[in-house]
This record gives C-alpha cells, structure tokens and sequence, in this order.
C-alpha cells in the first residue's frame, strides 16, 4: 500500500494513519511511515500514536456514539475524522473545540460539513452526560465474540479486566541491553532459561522478531538457532541479534511443522507459537478487528502441528516448552489438554509463580496482574 504524502499537524497525519488503517494497513506499520515523513517534534509524535492507537482501540464505541448523528453513507477520510474527534471528546483531556476544530480542518472536500456537524453534536452530548452504553462490548469496544470468549474461558471479572487493560496504551520495557520487550516476553525466556541452565543448545521454533531468542543467548545459552518460516522474518531476527551481539544465535529459515533437524538435537525447544494475540490487544490496536472466531481453532490446528514435531527435536531429559501471547481456552488449556493425551512420557515442570496463577500443567499471565501482556505458559520434561 502507498503510503499517502503527510500532513504537517498531529491530527493531520492521525487522520491519514486512520484512513490507511480503515483501508488495510497496519497501525503499527503505518504510524512509523507517516512520523519519519512527518518532521513532527517529539510531543506531537507522540499524540499521533496516542490518537491512532486509541480512535482504532475505540472504533466500535465511536461509532455508536455517532451514529446517531449520521445520515447516509460516509466515505474513510470523514468516517474515520469522525471516530478520531470522538475519540478525543470521551477518551482524552483534549477540550472539546480543540477536538471538534482541529479535527474537522483537516478533512477535505464536502466531507467536512458532515464531519463538523456530527461532532459538534457528540460534543454537546457528551458535555451533558455520560454514555449509556447498550453493552459491555460496546462500552470496552471489542467484537461481541472476543467478549463473550473470554467471559467463558477466564470467567467475566477476569475478562473485563483483561479487556480494560488492553485499552490503555501499552508501555516501552527495556531490556539491559536496551532492546525493547514486553515484562511478559522477558519472563518467558527467563522462565525457559532457568529450567535449561546455562551452556544449553535451544531451538527457537518460531523465533521472530527475535526478542527470546536473543534474551535466552544472554542468559547462557552456547547455541540459540532461531527459526521462522518467513525469509524477511528470520532476516528481522538476524539484525537483532547483530545489533546486540548475541553471537549464539543462528538465524534459519524453516517450517516448524516439518523441522529440518536431526531428532533429540536440542536442550530446549522454545515453540512460542503463532496465535490469536487476544492477550496483547494493546500493543496491536486493529487486531480486534481482524481476528475472526473461525482463527482461533485454525491456530490451535498450527500449534499442536508445531508441537508434535518439536517433540522428536528434544533430547531425553530435555525441556520442551510452549508459550501463547493469547488468553483462549482453545489455544491453551485445550492445548496442554492435547499434549497429556499425545506427549506420551513427556512430564510437567513447575510453572512459573506469582504474577502467574496455575493454569492446568501450565500457567496463565493475565494483563491485569502485572500491566504486562497477557500469556500462557507450558514447560514439559521429555522421557530421559
């Protein structure tokens, strides 16, 4: 996708990051583009991510609240001015002529009549009262289904939680050697590299961005070989670990599912599988909107696939591990249901502790404990 010549002001550019994301694009691929065209200051780059993040988190509400004031069919670039004034009259300090009038000059066209209309009107509702929101998936802007998966699977407490932390704004965690991953992320490796001990041979099964990869090597590992199936994936992966001089990783490119490596090669294999992300939905503001229900048992499909074949990878007595930024039953206690059936000899470790709470063998992090993302956790021994 061509990435549209900038605007100079914040919401000029939010307004084109928005349009872009209603189109297709990625919020956290587009918003980078448009800053490094933009020669925005630091302040006003920071309320462009804080704007599209928080307009595309709270689209479904936004809509609502505007709808009402719609008439007819509005084409992306008032739609999404829309949303983004909305957004800044209920989820911001911004004051409401600000939001109205900084948001509304800069939609083009006859488009800005109807976008200044509408929100003038949201902002005389809002000033008068609070939204009476016809539901909890409305209220927190999710997809019915997300809501109402997670109710079942973590209980309905625990799933608003969840699902209010994912709509605040996710932090920056350096690590010591100041690459940036989640708390989450970090006490996966620290988990894993904890039970291997240092000198270990681990394969990263589905390595990239390369943050597990490159954290187990610092922890002792003589041999991280991290894998993914995508060539500029694994290319991601080998830059990282150049720039940190993590010189016990070894990139590769390969299909996890039909690993080209001898059996019982590895001290550890690392399986952090592809999923739902329905535990990091902060950091990835439009995955809400793309993840459909039907994905969730077509990657439950691809984890145990990636499972069965790690299981011959790992040597007698060595750890094979699992891990899912992700909070579904289907894709994790289901899983770990999956594997006491078909991992015949291969026992639990320990899982983690506190923040983690037990979840069958494993163990679950919730976004609510500790901020973090949220993930699940599964170490088992192999026969010796």
């Amino acid at each position: 996708m061509n990435v549209p010549k900038v605007s100079v002001t914040a919401r000029g550019v939010a307004l084109e990051a928005l349009v872009a994301v209603e189109q297709g694009a990625r919020a956290n691929v587009v918003v980078p583009q448009l800053l490094d065209r933009s020669g925005l200051d630091g302040r006003d780059r920071h309320l462009v991510t804080e704007l599209v993040y928080g307009t595309t988190r709270m689209r479904r509400a936004c809509d609502w609240l505007s709808n009402r004031y719609v008439k007819g069919t509005l084409d992306d670039q008032v739609r999404s001015a829309i949303r983004l004034g909305v957004y800044q009259l209920v989820w911001t300090r911004i004051p409401a002529h600000a939001a109205v009038d900084a948001t509304v000059g800069e939609v083009s066209g006859p488009g800005r009549s109807v976008a200044n209309a509408v929100l003038r009107r949201c902002a005389s509702s809002v000033a008068k009262s609070q939204p009476a929101w016809p539901d909890p998936a409305t209220e927190l802007s999710y997809p019915d289904w997300i809501v109402e998966r997670l109710s079942k699977d973590l209980g309905p407490v625990d799933a608003r939680a969840a699902l209010e932390v994912m709509n605040q704004p996710a932090t920056a965690t350096a690590r010591p050697d100041g690459y940036i991953q989640d708390p989450a992320s970090q006490m996966v490796a620290a988990y894993v590299s904890e039970l291997v001990g240092p000198g270990a041979a681990v394969l990263d099964a589905c390595a990239a961005p390369g943050g597990k990869s490159t954290a187990l090597a610092a922890a002792g590992a003589r041999l991280v070989v991290a894998a993914d199936l995508s060539p500029a994936r694994a290319h991601v992966v080998a830059l990282n670990a150049e720039r940190l001089a993590a010189s016990a990783v070894v990139t590769a490119v390969a299909d996890g599912t039909v690993p080209p490596w001898r059996p019982k090669s590895f001290d550890a294999v690392l399986v952090d599988a592809p999923c739902s992300g329905l535990g990091v939905l902060r950091r990835r503001p439009d995955a809400r909107w793309r993840v459909k229900p039907s994905d969730v048992e077509r990657l439950a499909g691809i984890q145990r696939r990636l499972l069965r074949a790690s299981m011959d990878l790992v040597r007698p007595g060595g750890v094979l591990a699992y891990s899912v930024c992700t909070l579904t039953s289907t894709e994790t206690a289901a899983v770990d249901n999956w594997l006491a059936r078909d991992a015949a000899g291969f026992e639990p470790l320990p899982p983690p502790g506190s923040p983690w709470r037990p979840a069958g063998r494993g163990a679950i992090l919730l976004p609510q404990a500790e901020g973090t993302d949220g993930m699940f956790m599964l170490a088992l021994r192999a026969p010796r």
